[in-house]
Order: C-alpha cells, then structure tokens, then sequence
C-alpha cells in the first residue's frame, strides 16, 4: 500500500504584511514557548492590522497563550512597538 504526498506549501512573499507580522510573532518565542501560540496570536495580529482585529493588549489575554517570563502587559507594549515599525 502507498500513500501519496503531502500537498505543496504555499508561503507569503518576504515583503507581505502576513510574513512581516508571523515573523515579528516568532522573535517573541523566549515569552511564548508554544508554537500553537504564536501561530494563534499571529493570526489575531495579522487581522488587527488589517483593521478587523483587537488591539494587541486585549489579543495577548484573549487568545488564551502561555507566557514566560514577561507580564502580559510588557508583552503586549512590546507588540505594539514592534507593529509600529511595520
């Protein structure tokens, strides 16, 4: 019996908003351990920015991630400083 193989994987271009955003979620990944989180917290960011989302101090306790070592308030400002320079 064989399987066949995984579908292709279609990754955001380097200069999209998308990528921009996953990537400033995975420099943040010292606070937040869990990959599953950053990926949740990601996804909330990217439709903050694009204007259907919560502010990042409301996402950093409603998305429910585990975080070490910084407050969710300091986690939050540092987001929002990082979603500035975008």
């Amino acid at each position: 019996m064989t399987t066949l193989p995984p579908p292709a994987t279609n990754y955001f271009p380097e200069d999209s908003t998308e990528k921009k955003v996953y990537s400033l979620v995975e420099r943040l990944a010292e606070y937040i351990p869990v990959p599953n989180d950053r990926n949740r917290l990601g996804y909330n960011l990217v439709k903050y920015v694009q204007g259907e989302g919560d502010k990042p101090s409301i996402l950093v306790k409603s998305t429910k991630i585990k975080i070490v070592g910084i407050e969710p308030v300091e986690l939050a400002g540092k987001i929002e400083e990082e979603l500035k320079k975008l």
